[in-house]
């Protein structure tokens, strides 16, 4: 059964965060809030954990999973980045988009695309992810909290600890943080392509200085 924290949306607590990341440590999977919307989050290196996200997402091996980062430092071990793709990344974070970058080796084959060998990269503004992030000290394996034949990603805590207590490790409740994903881009190619659009607006980050329109 999933611990349950209730957190400061502003100012979470510390010690409750630092349970949340001893439970990412072991292998754990948790629910946590965004500055999009609730997401799923595992180790980075627990392919159990992984397997367990897949499940509750109800995702084929074809799905983009996202790395969620701290700050743009954490990138480069795991994404190859150009030159004018670090201008629009750095316009664009922390914020609710996510970018779909070339992997490098270091980056297990396992969160990759299987043919296009991508990974999404993700730097949320929100503090309860950024606290977390913080204290474990690497970057987080991740998916949109949306569950198999819902329309909207869960959004209130009480709603996931109903429908996914006995499935999880441990429930962040930061409080309604939306039901909008994160804007979704393709770096991997040129020019880049829009996959979808979701909260994070292109006007203002950068985007007009790839001489792209969308």
């Amino acid at each position: 059964m999933a611990q349950y924290f209730e957190l400061h949306s502003q100012n979470p607590q510390l010690r409750l965060i630092r349970r949340a990341a001893e439970i990412v440590r072991n292998g754990g999977l948790i629910a946590y809030p965004t500055d999009s919307c609730y997401a799923l989050g595992c180790h980075i290196g627990d392919a159990a954990a992984l397997e367990r996200l897949r499940h509750i997402r109800g995702a084929d091996r074809h799905h983009h999973f996202t790395l969620v980062c701290r700050d743009l430092s954490e990138i480069g071990r795991y994404a190859r980045i150009e030159t004018w793709q670090f201008r629009l990344l750095k316009a664009a974070t922390p914020g609710p988009f996510t970018f779909l970058l070339p992997a490098t080796r270091e980056t297990p084959r396992r969160l990759q695309h299987p043919k296009r060998r991508t990974i999404g990269i993700r730097v949320p503004d929100h503090p309860v992810p950024q606290m977390l992030l913080a204290e474990l000290g690497e970057p987080v394996m991740s998916s949109t909290l949306l569950l198999p034949g819902d329309e909207l990603p869960l959004t209130d805590g009480d709603q996931i600890r109903a429908r996914l207590e006995h499935q999880l490790d441990a429930i962040l409740d930061g409080g309604h943080c939306g039901i909008e994903p994160t804007t979704v881009i393709d770096l991997a190619v040129s020019p880049p392509v829009l996959i979808r659009a979701g909260k994070g607006k292109l006007a203002g980050v950068g985007w007009e200085v790839l001489g792209n329109s969308v």
